[in-house]
């Protein structure tokens, strides 16, 4: 069974240095029928002017995954990490027992796009942490693992029972995935269009997936996508 969440139903708010859609309620957005999918709580796709961001605030017992389309993202937490994030990097922060961080558009000038994700980790007052890493075009052709709860093949580390794929499509070109018993999956489109069982997915959609044995995506011209397989 496949739901489609399109993209002008999602929650939308415009402060004029942050254009936002929320996927799933969050912040002044409260939809009790989008509170999330399985352990996924948040997808937001934030559009952030040159030279502004988010200022200092604090996080907890969220797995929270950064994801940049366009532009660079500078990082700074309570950990003494700072990094700038760009597209092809993952970055993950747990927040566990508490952590505080800011996130600022690097670039005076240009603006910033990038996914904001939390998921719900399987236990609750961890120890905080970060990691980061850059998969670029290893995302072509193929879902590139780059989440997971085993670090398998070189994908950063989530405390969750949850895989995270992104793609880069060229037109024509299909990717496939084939879920377990009791597996459900959500595919967000990033950039471009997709069709998955006859059905078009423009860019901003995403559709969530149960009781299926497999997905399968076909991308109409250039695209990019992330994929989650989840309990």
């Amino acid at each position: 069974m496949m739901n489609i969440r399109r993209s002008h139903e999602r929650g939308h708010a415009n402060h004029g240095w942050l254009d936002t859609h929320h996927t799933f309620s969050f912040a002044n957005y409260y939809d009790p029928d989008q509170m999330g999918f399985r352990a996924l709580r948040v997808i937001n796709d934030d559009r952030v002017a040159g030279g502004q961001g988010f200022g200092t605030h604090p996080h907890r017992d969220m797995e929270i995954i950064s994801y940049v389309v366009e532009g660079a993202l500078e990082h700074k937490d309570s950990m003494g990490t700072g990094s700038v994030i760009r597209p092809g990097d993952v970055q993950r922060m747990r927040a566990g027992t508490g952590v505080t961080h800011s996130e600022y558009n690097h670039s005076s000038s240009d603006p910033v796009r990038f996914l904001q994700i939390w998921v719900t980790p399987d236990q609750s007052r961890l120890t905080p942490g970060y990691e980061q890493k850059f998969f670029g075009d290893e995302r072509r052709g193929t879902l590139r693992l780059v989440a997971s709860p085993d670090g398998a093949d070189g994908s950063v580390q989530v405390h969750q029972n949850v895989r995270m794929y992104a793609s880069l499509l060229q037109d024509g070109e299909s990717v496939a995935h084939e879920l377990a018993a009791h597996r459900h999956a959500w595919l967000q489109v990033v950039r471009g269009n997709v069709t998955v069982d006859g059905v078009e997915l423009a860019e901003g959609d995403g559709a969530s997936f149960s009781e299926v044995a497999s997905v399968t995506i076909r991308s109409n011209g250039d695209s990019e996508l992330i994929f989650f397989d989840l309990a």
